[in-house]
């Protein structure tokens, strides 16, 4: 028996967004990138700046008996584009198609139909917040979307 689904959902969701059509020239990172990355275009998971925790977990019981366990769980991810020049409108519209790539890998398709439940790992999983953070500095405009993944499993 699993003490939590988050292990699994968390490879899941990586899985998902490696191999999304909309994302294939973004790097797709497994929590905070431990070296400079050179890639302009990112997707963390599991990570995003000033976040306290990488996966907020909440468990009860699922009924009487104790045999079964609710897991709602909310993963804080990151998606970040920047460029040399100082084009702000250019890096915020580039983000929210990154963040609108996200929800389409997440959606249910003929091609894809377990993605909202990161393969079978979770009953469902949806996009629930964002936060946009912006900024110029000699390299140029960066723009920055914080996101949660919220998740909800029966273990």
């Amino acid at each position: 028996m699993a003490t939590s689904a988050v292990p699994a959902a968390v490879d899941a969701l990586l899985a998902i967004l490696r191999a999304a059509p909309g994302l294939s020239e973004v790097l797709i990172v497994d929590g905070p990138a431990s070296v400079n990355l050179t890639d302009r275009h990112r997707i963390y998971v599991g990570y995003a700046p000033g976040a306290e925790q990488s996966v907020d977990i909440d468990q009860e019981f699922a009924s009487a008996g104790a045999r079964t366990r609710d897991e709602n769980f909310s993963i804080a991810c990151y998606a970040e584009t920047w460029a040399g020049d100082e084009d702000m409108a250019l890096r915020r519209t580039r983000v929210f198609e990154l963040l609108a790539a996200v929800e389409v890998a997440l959606r249910a398709t003929d091609a894809a139909p377990e993605a909202p439940t990161l393969l079978g790992t979770v009953q469902w999983a949806h996009l629930t917040a964002g936060s946009l953070v912006q900024e110029q500095n000699s390299d140029g405009a960066l723009a920055g979307l914080s996101f949660t993944v919220t998740c909800r499993a029966r273990i």
